[in-house]
């Protein structure tokens, strides 16, 4: 049992209150009795209300992250295969699981960390010194309990590299977590082959988010030209080349991106090589360049070029909320510049990843850029995260994130 107590000031809490499981050092009134950080801490309202039990840190702003709201828990072994195993439940019902993410923080109630499952490889990342001492013990009942399902996990590798451990008073960390593997691992996402590089990849290797929007895209492209904005390691773009696509091209600025996204290419069947034993040179389905999008839109829009879809995937543009304002503006020049590429009644795929750039200000972002360039927007859908990434409603801590819209994109008439 906790041996410290944690009071919340009359009037604090709120988010807490809501359903979140987060409380920040201001919100703190007392913390009486010995602990260390990473300790479990009991916590209670400022006239003694329980509020649940939680992991300590004061090193951090983020003081205590909650782990269980029931008076009568006891975080032990039991209780966190309890959490794993609802965890890998919710997933065998909503999504395939062949490769997603298992476990994502405090939407399956295990806050500061994310584990996500590449065919039979585990990437682990630890973003809270609380749940780091628990890691060991959530890593072996996932595997259990996969295991009771005939899935046997070969290896586990660490991604705990994030800027966000410095804040815990951590170090960063990657590494295997047991016996070394190759850590390029192939996995099959919508009948779509890739190797993921779960050692030197983006995050931890692969953006499972976006599946099911790739997949979303693919009904576009059969016999379109296509330009897949930011395409990382050619994941839209080789979803719409295997749509039947008659011609994509994919842009990235990053070099490593560039040459994962051509080996995916060749392991779906999209190489030059296989171009060249049919007599055609370069593939004349999917072309990657290497290439700073914001210098690229200009320079097609010049050269007089048209595309079917156009499908925008930035990074975040902002990762904190004083750099809004900046983000907004990389948006809408990417999303008019974009416009601008998408023939009469073509379509553009746009999002945003950034926690900090909400629904309604993307959403008045995109209609301001199509203000500027006079197109007109039928919005086909409006996506979120895949089901892997479930949105808690309660608090903000796994609020909608990525934003992913398809539009059809109509000159004023």
């Amino acid at each position: 049992m906790e041996s410290a107590v944690v009071r919340i000031k009359k009037g604090e809490g709120r988010s807490l209150k809501a359903g979140g499981m987060w409380i920040y050092d201001n919100e703190i009134d007392t913390i009486k009795g010995d602990y260390a950080n990473s300790d479990m801490v009991f916590v209670e309202d400022f006239d003694g209300y329980p509020l649940g039990h939680g992991f300590i840190n004061t090193n951090s702003r983020l003081t205590v992250r909650i782990m269980s709201r029931k008076k009568d828990t006891v975080v032990d072994d039991d209780f966190l295969e309890m959490r794993v195993r609802a965890a890998w439940e919710y997933r065998k019902t909503t999504t395939d699981t062949s490769s997603c993410r298992l476990i994502f923080g405090e939407a399956d109630f295990l806050p500061g960390i994310v584990i996500d499952k590449f065919s039979d490889v585990l990437v682990v990342e630890s973003l809270a010194l609380g749940i780091d001492r628990f890691k060991p013990v959530i890593l072996d009942k996932l595997k259990k309990v996969l295991a009771e399902d005939g899935i046997q996990i070969r290896g586990v590798y660490e991604r705990s590299d994030a800027k966000v451990r410095l804040q815990e008073g951590m170090e960063r960390f990657k590494g295997f977590i047991g016996d070394p593997f190759d850590t390029k691992v192939e996995i099959v996402e919508n009948n779509v082959h890739y190797l993921v590089d779960v050692k030197d990849g983006q995050k931890t290797g692969f953006f499972l988010d976006q599946k099911y929007n790739r997949l979303a895209i693919q009904r576009l492209c059969a016999g379109k030209r296509v330009l897949d904005c930011f395409t990382h390691t050619g994941s839209f773009a080789l979803n719409a080349a295997l749509a039947g696509a008659s011609f994509v091209l994919g842009v990235d600025a990053s070099e490593l991106g560039i040459a994962q996204a051509k080996e995916n290419a060749a392991l779906n069947g999209l190489s030059e090589h296989s171009a060249d034993q049919k007599g055609g040179g370069l593939s004349s389905t999917v072309e990657f360049r290497c290439a700073d999008v914001f210098e690229l839109l200009p320079e097609l829009e010049r050269q007089g070029e048209k595309f079917d879809v156009v499908i925008l995937d930035p990074p975040a543009f902002t990762k904190s909320r004083n750099s809004v304002k900046n983000a907004v503006k990389g948006y809408r020049e990417i999303n008019l510049r974009g416009m601008k590429l998408v023939k009469d009644g073509g379509y553009l795929a746009t999002c945003s990843c950034s926690h900090f750039m909400t629904p309604e200000l993307f959403e008045k972002t995109i209609r301001e850029a199509a203000g500027n360039v006079h197109k007109r927007l039928r919005q086909v859908e409006y996506r979120t995260q895949a089901p892997d990434h479930p949105i808690l409603w309660s608090g903000d801590e796994t609020s909608y994130y990525l934003k992913f819209f398809i539009f059809q994109v109509c000159d004023e008439k």
